[in-house]
């Protein structure tokens, strides 16, 4: 019998603070249902203490699934562990996840404390935790740089304290895979009472190796992993869920199962970048626009010969399907509902109506709509109830004339037109805009993506406008990108604070 490793997802927790990416209830909640039909063991749903919204995520995500363990994460803090198991009253299956920092810097620097204090910390809130629910995490954070004689020591004292899971997480992404192995393997061999507990990876990608961090853990013996749909985290990203369930459902012979569902990969994966606005790296593995393409001549040829030449997994295994429906503006909603299903997105017969009105839109402008575009008009932001709304737009530039931009916004109902000239038609467009809404703005990040590979593809934009010492974060979509600039510029303002 094959070994089993339990997935641990941190998509909605660890993941969504990525900046901009925040997601409401109702879409926490949208993921959480397909991270159950996933077949994901544990859902790290939020931090109840950092804010009301992250506390009625977990109660909501805990009311809307069934059978994988609902996860609160604390602090080694008492109010912390109490917030959480309140959060968690009505799951199913509940585990609070609690913990302290353990590497020298940490200790010195971030808690001024001792190796014995943090040692008493860990212990109390371990016990603390384990007054309310059976199931406790405790992860030693900065783990890859703690030392493994020290790691051990705490390990061992919150294994006794209660403690049924303990994570090791190479938080900074600094380990070798050989270290994180040989610090796995220290922890299974010089622990104490080490069986009565699942040693956890937990990977950063910062210096790009936190799948193979993540699987030499495996190796040298943790059975549960943190994970992130398409590898979405802090700073450059965690384990990405996808590439772990993947190396180990093509490496039998490793001799280890998980319970994930391979084919809803890819729906999943959609999902997540539609509803964070963060579009998918084409080279990513696994999901990745390219991952199953091939442009090379002796590729092409191999593959057409025999597609194991060059292909290690069927893309239908991920949940990629080849079917030749093609969208048009002659598609109907039958058409549309089912390009959204393949990609994972289930919605009622009203909103579906809306997204196929804009579908037509868009579908007179282009000559295909793809799979990325209809996730978009299904995931983005509606407009309709935002105090600020782009009314028109008109632009004149070309080269040796100066770009001038004429703009009109519904604000309240109430409108209102201004124009200006700038160095291109973005910035005219923008400048415009500024005449209107009077108020001391910054531009501190602009990014122009696009979609597929088209003259007439979308082009997402995303935008980071400072107001008032406050950073907040836009988003915008059209064939047209200049209006996609700006309405990424009336996001940010929509979310300013009154």
């Amino acid at each position: 019998m094959n070994d089993r490793l339990f997935i641990f997802d941190t998509t909605l927790r660890d993941g969504e603070q990525v900046p901009g990416c925040q997601l409401n209830t109702v879409e926490k909640i949208q993921v959480a249902k397909a991270l159950e039909q996933l077949g994901v063991d544990v859902i790290e749903a939020g931090f109840p203490v950092s804010s009301p919204g992250d506390f009625n995520s977990v109660i909501e995500i805990s009311k809307a699934v069934t059978w994988p363990t609902i996860c609160a994460l604390t602090r080694a803090v008492e109010h912390d562990i109490d917030v959480a198991s309140e959060a968690l009253q009505y799951a199913k299956h509940k585990r609070i996840h609690t913990g302290i920092g353990t590497s020298d810097e940490h200790i010195k620097y971030k808690f001024n404390s001792t190796r014995e204090d943090i040692i008493e910390r860990a212990v109390r809130a371990t016990k603390y935790a384990r007054r309310y629910v059976e199931d406790v995490e405790f992860y030693c954070e900065d783990a890859g740089r703690t030392d493994n004689e020290y790691l051990a020591r705490v390990v061992e004292a919150v294994i006794k304290a209660g403690a049924t899971v303990v994570n090791i997480p190479d938080t900074t992404g600094y380990c070798l895979p050989q270290e994180y192995y040989e610090k796995i393997k220290y922890l299974k061999e010089h622990v104490d009472g080490i069986d009565r507990a699942i040693l956890s990876t937990h990977c950063h990608n910062d210096l790009g190796m936190a799948t193979a961090n993540t699987l030499s853990g495996v190796m040298a013996g943790a059975r549960q992993v943190e994970v992130t749909v398409n590898g979405i985290g802090e700073r450059a990203g965690n384990t990405s869920l996808e590439e772990i369930a993947m190396i180990l459902k093509c490496h039998r012979s490793l001799g280890i199962d998980t319970n994930i569902n391979t084919t809803k990969i890819y729906p999943i994966s959609r999902m997540v970048s539609s509803l964070m606005n963060m579009p998918v790296q084409p080279n990513k593995a696994i999901v990745g626009r390219n991952a199953f393409a091939h442009s090379s001549g002796i590729h092409q040829d191999g593959v057409l010969k025999n597609v194991h030449t060059y292909e290690i997994m069927d893309p239908k295994d991920v949940g990629i399907d080849d079917n030749s429906i093609v969208l048009t503006a002659r598609s109907g909603r039958a058409a549309l509902k089912y390009r959204l299903m393949v990609n994972g997105v289930d919605l009622p017969e009203e909103k579906l109506d809306k997204v196929y009105e804009k579908f037509l839109v868009l579908a007179d402008q282009k000559k295909e709509v793809t799979d990325a575009d209809v996730l978009m008009l299904a995931g983005a932001d509606t407009a309709e109830a935002h105090a600020v709304k782009l009314d028109f737009l008109q632009v004149t530039t070309g080269k040796g004339v100066k770009s001038v931009a004429s703009i009109g916004l519904d604000i309240s109902n109430q409108k209102f037109e201004a124009a200006a000239s700038g160095n291109g038609p973005v910035d005219a467009a923008i400048k415009a805009l500024k005449k209107i809404i009077q108020k001391q703005m910054t531009l501190k990040e602009f990014t122009i993506q696009a979609i597929s590979k088209g003259s007439d593809d979308v082009g997402k934009v995303h935008m980071q406008v400072e107001y008032d010492g406050s950073l907040y974060y836009g988003f915008g979509a059209n064939t047209d990108i200049v209006t996609a600039s700006v309405e990424a510029y009336i996001d940010c303002i929509n979310k300013f604070k009154k």
